[in-house]
């Protein structure tokens, strides 16, 4: 009996054994997989902390041209503070400046005015 025993004992811790050998090789490949997929959460989080770094500036700046936008708009120093009105107030030392193109009706009008003088 003492040799079944001791037999049965050889016999259940070699499959033991050879379970562990097993579960060994499954566990490595856990592990490898359980790093690729760190490794790849981690790259995805710089990712999306680039992006949000990304977004912040770009929040920013909408933020600004918004502002400038809004803000009247000021002369730089120096500069009057309303634009010169054209016509017969004129400066004379700059370009002069080409009076608007006249609509048909314009030109008609005008004409007239000019032939009812010459009369």
């Amino acid at each position: 009996m003492a040799i079944k025993n001791v037999v049965g004992a050889l016999v259940i811790a070699s499959l033991g054994l050879i379970g562990c050998d097993q579960s060994k090789a499954e566990l490595d490949s856990t592990k490898q997989q359980l790093q690729s997929v760190t490794a790849e959460r981690d790259s995805l989080k710089t990712q999306l902390d680039a992006t949000k770094a990304q977004l912040a500036a770009a929040q920013q700046q909408l933020d600004q041209m918004k502002q400038a936008a809004a803000a009247p708009a000021t002369p730089p120093s120096g500069a009057a503070a309303t634009p010169a009105k054209e016509g017969h107030h004129a400066s004379k030392g700059g370009e002069a400046k080409a009076p608007p193109a006249a609509t048909p009706k314009e030109e008609i009008k005008q004409e007239s005015k000019k032939a009812h003088r010459a009369m």
